[in-house]
């Protein structure tokens, strides 16, 4: 056998389950069809650490409580952004105050603590800013945002120092079943093995079984506010449904606002500002860095293990929840999958990622320290969010180094500012050229056919 089990998928689930894995003396790999992993997690790097309050599945409730009681731990040991907030559920109607009561006691029933039912005056306590006509809310301690992306390149970095082999730009077309184990068939290679985790729930193989996957799809559109709005909100902020819509905010790692409304209907910017505006007073546009749209997935999430006696397992469905719930998902695979092989733990095994340097984060004293020890931290090149060039080329020479644009703007937050690229995108593309040593011509956004640029008119030594 070429591996004892391969992983399909480098999202942030395949990626935990391939950490949680390289713990035991296990020869795996790791495929993914795209250039760079965790491409399902979103651009805005600000997730909702949930804790069970308003998730209608009991079992999918049940998850996200434990990844929620998990998830400080982790970014602790990680050295990941995570910070706790409190969680504010609002009625504003007759109709969703008996809801938000629902909620409320289908909460006490779970065992979900610190939460507490408040009334109008309680609320405005808590967040003035909000509209005036906030009946009822349940207050929620439990609750924090993480930053995904981070938390998906920690767990990829660590078990690939642990010997797990990431296969990116490489794209399954079938799995089949073989006398012992199964043949995995790329458009590059064939591999054998013992076990196969699919995390890959759009794809179906020769092996898979029907799709059990009840799907909830709904539209949702994302304002990213500034620094700058007139009122500091301080808690995550969510209204209870209606009508298949919902309005939330949450503050961002970099103390910005987003601002989501869900839909089950296309409505334009406008009309979605003007909704939002009725829940959250004092939102100048001007004020509106970024507009993004997106779908809302509420699927049914399913752990598969009905084909586990032949050593194949999918996790299928997209939730909302999906990041508070992943490092629990991960330890249920990973416990099944070792159980299956009788596998031991290693005994090398090292739990840390390598480190690395956020400038903009530093005391002036750490940064002349660390220039004196390499220059290229002196130079910088996103003056936005003061990224420096040390950051970008470590970035690159990291473990499952970054090989696209995305990649370096995403690990790195360059060119992810005001300008959006304007004065250091050019910068960040002939260091990612130099340090891949390719010429600039073959560097991409994010995938093939995705170039940057197309073609030279005139030879120069550097833009």
């Amino acid at each position: 056998m070429d591996y004892d089990v391969i992983i399909l998928g480098g999202g942030i689930v395949g990626c935990a389950v391939s950490y949680e894995l390289s713990k035991y003396n296990l020869n795996i790999a790791l495929i993914e069809k795209d250039y760079d992993i965790a491409d399902d997690v979103a651009l805005i790097n600000s997730s909702i650490v949930y804790d069970g309050l308003e998730c209608e599945d009991t079992l999918l409730a049940k998850l996200e409580l434990m990844g929620n009681r998990l998830m400080p731990g982790l970014a602790s040991k990680f050295n990941i952004c995570f910070k706790k907030k409190g969680y504010l559920l609002v009625a504003n109607s007759e109709k969703s105050e008996e809801k938000l009561i629902r909620i409320y006691d289908r909460a006490l029933k779970r065992g979900i603590k610190n939460i507490y039912l408040l009334n109008s005056s309680d609320i405005h306590e808590i967040e003035p800013g909000l509209n005036e006509n906030a009946r009822k809310a349940i207050y929620s301690k439990n609750t924090g945002i993480i930053s995904p992306y981070d938390l998906a390149i920690s767990y990829g970095e660590i078990a690939f120092d642990n010997g797990v082999n990431f296969k990116l730009g490489e794209e399954v077309l079938d799995i089949q079943n073989i006398s012992k184990g199964f043949k995995v068939i790329t458009n590059k290679n064939k591999f054998t093995c013992n076990m196969v985790l699919n995390t890959t729930p759009g794809e179906n193989y020769s092996i898979d079984s029907e799709n059990r996957v009840n799907k909830d799809r709904k539209y949702l559109k994302y304002f990213l506010v500034g620094k700058n709005t007139e009122r500091d909100y301080k808690n995550i902020i969510s209204m209870v449904e209606e009508d298949d819509e919902k309005i939330y905010t949450m503050p961002t790692r970099k103390n910005g606002l987003l601002i989501g409304i869900k839909n089950g209907e296309k409505i334009s910017y406008e009309k979605a500002l003007q909704k939002i505006r009725c829940f959250i007073k004092d939102i100048p546009e001007e004020n509106i860095e970024e507009f993004y749209e997106s779908l809302f997935y509420n699927d049914s999430l399913i752990i598969d293990d009905s084909l586990i006696d032949k050593g194949y397992i999918k996790v299928a469905g997209k939730h909302y929840g999906q990041i508070t719930m992943t490092p629990v998902i991960a330890n249920i695979v990973c416990e099944t999958i070792v159980n299956n092989l009788n596998c031991v733990l290693k005994k090398d095994f090292v739990d840390r990622r390598r480190e690395f340097y956020r400038f903009r984060d530093l005391s002036n004293e750490d940064r002349k320290n660390i220039i004196k020890l390499n220059k290229n931290y002196g130079r910088v090149i996103c003056y936005c969010e003061k990224i420096t060039e040390g950051e970008i080329i470590d970035a690159i020479r990291r473990p499952l180094g970054a090989r696209t644009i995305e990649g370096i703007k995403r690990r790195t937050g360059a060119a992810l500012g005001n300008c959006k690229g304007s004065q250091c995108l050019c910068k960040i593309a002939s260091i990612l050229s130099r340090e891949i040593n390719k010429d600039m011509i073959y560097i991409v956004k994010d995938s093939k056919n995705s170039n940057i640029i197309t073609g030279r008119i005139k030879e120069f030594d550097e833009m």
